[in-house]
């Protein structure tokens, strides 16, 4: 078996993500690899999406402020922190954060190839039918385009149970 050195982790900070973390956790234990946790963000320029479809927002909704965003990010930093904190907790003792902005999957995957990670370790929301359609799904964008291996995780069928899922894959 192929020995992981370098383990990104996208993480959303929802249960499902949580437990990809702790699957990551594991396998860097396991392989004294290191453990990258990496959020990435995209907040809607609401000027754009009215020019793109027209009558979609309120007229004169505004776009982000550049105060709006250094709030943005540092809630999204914090939750990093508090993320990394808890894989130290696991006994990893490398791991490192990045906050990124731009559209999910090409973010995680460019990342992902630019900083020779080996393996990709993220959480799935288990959508199915007209809400996989409308609403995608960021890993199987990175599945299908990730140079390495790419790990997703489910969470366990009691915890699905209990948000409602109906515990199906996406």
């Amino acid at each position: 078996m192929k020995q992981f050195e370098k383990i990104l982790v996208p993480v959303d900070f929802a249960a499902h993500s949580a437990e990809a973390v702790k699957h990551a956790a594991d396998i860097a234990l396991h392989y004294s690899a290191s453990l990258t946790l990496v959020y990435v963000y995209e907040p809607l320029d609401y000027a754009v999406a009215a020019s793109v479809l027209p009558g979609a927002l309120p007229e004169g909704y505004p776009s982000f402020t550049a105060e709006q965003l250094r709030d943005m990010t540092s809630v999204y930093e914090e939750r990093l922190r508090a993320t990394e904190q808890d894989v130290e907790a696991l006994g990893v003792s490398r791991v490192s954060t990045q906050l990124l902005q731009g559209p999910a999957a090409p973010e995680i995957v460019d990342f992902a190839r630019e900083h020779g990670f080996d393996l990709i370790v993220m959480g799935t929301h288990g959508r199915t039918g007209l809400e996989h359609m409308l609403m995608g799904s960021v890993a199987e964008r990175v599945l299908r385009t990730a140079h390495c291996p790419v790990l997703t995780v489910k969470l366990p069928p009691e915890q699905r149970a209990s948000k409602g899922s109906k515990g199906k894959a996406a």
